[in-house]
């Protein structure tokens, strides 16, 4: 068996992957940072729902170190000081962590689900709350209107 660190996606991790993709393109989600942890499958899971991207949002991957686990809401807050006043990260990692990091800007105790997305908004004081939260089944029915030829020609 592999280290945690090199294990890769599953073939349904991959295409929960494409289909969150194919989801945040169709709620045309904008952010100006996104982060990943360096763990294979975040870093896979990453690059699988970017395929779907423009290239500028793309472009904006990059390895976050903390998010390989342990992250918590001292490295939340540390990642939203690279981002502008009305800034969004996208942020792709691992759980329990990001449960954890919900409840701690929002009070809000949720299960995250492999695949699932969270959406949180913040104020100036970095009190969130709890937006959306979209596991791997509504993904799809979001990302259902787009064609299901993209999911297996990418």
């Amino acid at each position: 068996m592999r280290p945690d660190h090199h294990r890769e996606l599953t073939v349904r991790g991959k295409h929960q992957a494409h289909v969150a993709g194919l989801a945040i393109k169709r709620m045309d989600v904008e952010f100006e940072a996104l982060l990943s942890s360096p763990k294979a499958r975040a870093r896979e899971t990453a690059e699988l729902a970017g395929a779907h991207w423009s290239g500028a949002q793309r472009g904006l991957l990059e390895t976050h170190p903390p998010l390989a686990g342990g992250f918590g809401f001292a490295d939340a807050r540390a990642a939203l000081e690279l981002l502008s006043a009305d800034g969004r990260v996208l942020l792709v990692g691992h759980e329990p962590d990001f449960s954890s990091v919900v409840a701690d800007f929002t009070g809000a105790r949720i299960d995250l689900k492999k695949g699932a997305l969270a959406v949180v908004r913040l104020d100036s004081s970095a009190a969130g709350e709890l937006i959306a939260l979209l596991r791997p089944r509504e993904l799809a029915l979001i990302a259902a209107d787009l064609s299901t030829e993209a999911i297996g020609s990418s």
